[in-house]
């Protein structure tokens, strides 16, 4: 079933959309990732332009994001306080994010700069994951003895503005997750994604967050940035198309509550090192595209008869 969307100028499988939404929906269940690293590349896959890509997707993340935190507000998972300090500083960085999309998209390097933001965050971070996680599994090591070492103290324990979070156990200063939800609105401004893939990791060895507070937390701030990067990129950049995001954000809902029940059988090393293994996967493909020779080199447009 073909629709035509208005934005990106081209007509797209119905199902086809229903059925990537929903992968990434589960996924954003299953890690506490938005799944824009997934989704975006995806739909850039299948010929959408990229700056349509990016602009859309964000208002796909809020309904996904919604769907999984109520997965795990109702198993207590969500560090609401925490969540709340992130999102001062991803808010800030998300309005920094959408003039600097709309900077590059005037010089015309918006596509290029997507790419390679992908390549290179996607890449450096998924390898750092996958290498942790699978040497904590062949040496056997279960999630409290990873929660140990987390623990340890490093120079950003000593930043000012300490304050305490109940529900995870916590006392750091307010600039970690404030800088962390800082770079996580940048990206979803720049890139489409809500951050996951670098908000997960840096809560658990930054923060030295519990695994299983991790992913709601996550989420719930993820809404609200993701949120205004949708307002934003509709209002000033005009990327957003609303069919493409009605139609990803109906399967996002759905397979958010799958992958959030799943989630909860997988241990904090298998999570982290599956989620890895996804993400380098992304970037290796998109790498790939940079680089290999396209099929039509150059377009040609032909004169009307006179």
């Amino acid at each position: 079933m073909q629709v035509y969307l208005p934005i990106a100028e081209l007509s797209v499988n119905a199902l086809l959309l229903l059925g990537l939404g929903g992968i990434v929906g589960f996924l954003s269940g299953l890690f506490g990732v938005g799944g824009g690293f997934l989704m975006t590349p995806l739909l850039i896959f299948i010929g959408i332009p990229p700056a349509v890509a990016v602009g859309t997707q964000a208002n796909q993340l809020v309904g996904a994001s919604v769907s999984g935190v109520l997965g795990h507000w109702r198993r207590n998972n969500v560090d609401v306080k925490l969540g709340l300090v992130m999102l001062a500083g991803g808010a800030v960085g998300t309005v920094l994010g959408v003039w600097l999309f709309g900077l590059l998209q005037t010089l015309g390097h918006i596509d290029l700069a997507i790419g390679l933001s992908y390549v290179f965050f996607l890449g450096v971070i998924s390898s750092l994951m996958l290498w942790e996680s699978v040497r904590a599994l062949l040496r056997g090591r279960d999630a409290a003895v990873a929660k140990a070492k987390m623990h340890h103290h490093t120079w950003l324990h000593g930043l000012p503005f300490k304050v305490r979070f109940p529900r995870s156990r916590l006392y750091v200063s307010v600039l970690l997750p404030g800088g962390i939800g800082f770079v996580g609105g940048v990206l979803v401004a720049i890139m489409g994604i809500g951050g996951g893939f670098m908000l997960v990791p840096a809560m658990i060895y930054l923060l030295g967050m519990p695994t299983a507070m991790v992913a709601g937390t996550s989420l719930f701030q993820i809404i609200f940035t993701t949120g205004i990067a949708a307002f934003a990129q509709a209002t000033f950049n005009h990327t957003v198309d609303i069919l493409l995001a009605l139609l990803l954000l109906v399967g996002g809902v759905i397979g958010a509550q799958f992958g959030s029940r799943a989630g909860t059988k997988l241990r904090g090393e298998q999570a982290r090192a599956l989620l890895a293994l996804m993400v380098l996967a992304v970037a290796v493909k998109l790498a790939v595209d940079l680089v290999v020779r396209p099929d039509d080199l150059y377009s040609v447009t032909l004169p009307l008869p006179v």
